[in-house]
């Protein structure tokens, strides 16, 4: 389908004034003019829709870039037969404007500019301001979210003891009591370096900027600005710890073993330190070099203080640091400041113990008097369970004493019995002999049962009484042995003498 225009009739409306003013807002704002333009043909839209009581959506105005002019056109679709006058027109009325018309082609008609009334003007200025004003809101929102995190510098408007505002040029930020340094005092017109830590959009979609100067990212900014190596990246801020007004810790870290971090961080006779205490009122600062050992690393972030001993245990993110006994108050610092400041840099929530050496001395001789007591006590509870073990051991071996005479007497008896009723009673040899077959498999079968449950029981006396009757028996045994070994040495001391007395024999009969 062709697109061409009809030729206009009337002059549009001139708007040079409007285009001018479009420009200068480009300048100053930063809206883009083809932005405002549009916004400004979609307003007309709206405009002459509501004076006109037009409800089509052919209506479209044409806002020329070179001279300024407005036009406002309808468009129709070129038919052989008009159903709607609104949107279509007939070939023969299309050939008049133009001949080169065909079915299927849109005409531009341009409507009177000048039928505009009072009310269609109002609200085209309406819309245009609300779209200039919508705009200019997302640039600024755009402009300052990127500047997030980077020093800005602004005028203080108000400073009444609460949140200081500032006059940061396109837009005003705002300082909290709780961002604020508090041995600092603002005054209007104080030129004030901030830090921006947020940029969010209000209610009615005003941006609502957020500044600070006692947040870690203006002081890790300040190094970037007064420290050329930390902006290059040779240098790295591994971690920052601070009380705002009073004391700051840097850990730096320089992957290359020829540039001395913490000599660059504070410069030629301390210059460039110098320059970032000034701007933080005097607060004071302890630049520390990063170290991968926990426990080096511990010893170097509570300087100035002076350490003997560190035991970092890395599982239980816990510490443990000895110092001198004229170092301890140094090392923890006012109200504890130096040990939160260290415990800070760690990054990983540690919790840091620290003890002088004579304090330490004296929990390691508690606690060796508390192993002593501990081993005491449980020497004591070790010598009363073989006290009563003996006891029962004695006991159990005078039960099994008593009860071998009982065993031999009751086999006696029933061997005299069994003669006395062999003699007198042979016939019914037999069927006691079948009785006492039945007795014993009675007895075997109760045996089984008792023995299932006794056991237990039983095996811990037999191994109570089997060592006893062991050390007996070792006893015995040692003795018989060195009864048979003084005989034997008795024997081989007399068949010498025999032999003696046989020789001296044979000789006398030799010699008769």
């Amino acid at each position: 389908m062709r697109k061409k225009e009809a030729k206009a009739v009337n002059r549009g409306i001139d708007t040079t004034e409007l285009l001018l003013a479009m420009e200068e807002l480009e300048k100053t704002n930063g809206i883009k003019k083809d932005f405002l333009m549009e916004s400004i043909e979609s307003a007309l839209v709206v405009a002459y829709k509501r004076n006109f009581d037009c409800t089509t959506e052919n209506v479209k105005v044409v806002l020329d870039k070179a001279d300024g002019k407005m036009h406002v056109y309808q468009e129709k679709n070129v038919v052989e037969e008009v159903a709607d006058e609104k949107t279509e027109i007939s070939l023969k009325e299309a050939n008049k404007k133009d001949k080169k018309f065909k079915i299927g082609d849109i005409v531009q008609i341009e409507l009177m500019p000048k039928e505009f009334g009072r009310i269609a003007a109002q609200t085209a200025k309406q819309v245009i301001t609300q779209k200039i004003r919508e705009a200019s809101r997302d640039v600024i929102f755009t402009e300052f979210a990127d500047k997030k995190g980077e020093i800005i510098t602004g005028l203080v408007q108000k400073a009444d003891g609460g949140a200081v505002i500032l006059d940061l040029g396109r837009i005003e930020g705002i300082m909290p009591k709780k961002e604020q340094i508090p041995t600092e005092r603002y005054r209007v017109n104080d030129k004030v370096k901030t830090c921006i830590i947020s940029v969010e959009k209000g209610v009615k979609g005003s941006t609502q900027i957020i500044v600070s100067r006692a947040s870690t990212e203006f002081v890790r900014k300040l190094f970037e600005i007064e420290i050329p190596e930390i902006y290059e990246g040779l240098i790295e801020i591994k971690s920052i710890a601070r009380e705002a007004g009073s004391r700051s810790k840097v850990a730096v870290y320089s992957q290359n073993p020829n540039i001395d971090p913490v000599g660059s961080c504070v410069g030629q006779k301390g210059i460039r330190i110098q320059n970032i205490i000034n701007e933080l009122n005097g607060e004071k600062i302890d630049v520390i070099e990063w170290d991968e050992d926990p426990s080096t690393f511990i010893a170097t972030s509570l300087l100035p203080a002076k350490v003997l001993a560190v035991d970092a245990r890395e599982d239980e993110k816990f510490a443990q640091v000895i110092v001198p006994d004229d170092q301890l108050s140094l090392a923890i610092g006012k109200g504890g400041q130096n040990a939160k400041l260290a415990a800070r840099l760690l990054t990983n929530n540690w919790k840091i113990d620290i003890k002088s050496e004579s304090q330490f001395r004296k929990m390691l001789e508690e606690n060796q008097e508390n192993s002593e007591d501990e081993n005491q006590e449980v020497e004591a509870e070790n010598d009363e369970n073989l006290e009563e073990v003996e006891n029962n051991l004695v006991s159990e071996q005078e039960e099994v004493k008593e009860e071998k005479p009982k065993r031999k007497r009751t086999k006696k008896a029933d061997s005299d019995t069994e003669s006395d009723d062999s003699k007198k009673e042979k016939k019914t040899k037999k069927a006691k002999e079948t009785k006492q077959s039945e007795e014993k498999k009675a007895k075997k079968s109760d045996e089984k049962k008792t023995t299932k449950t006794a056991k237990a029981s039983d095996e811990k006396k037999a191994s109570k009484t089997a060592k006893a009757s062991d050390e007996k028996k070792t006893t015995k045994t040692a003795k018989k042995s060195e009864g048979k070994k003084t005989s034997k040495k008795s024997d081989e001391d007399a068949k010498p003498k025999k032999e003696k007395k046989s020789g001296t024999k044979t000789s006398k009969k030799k010699e008769e």
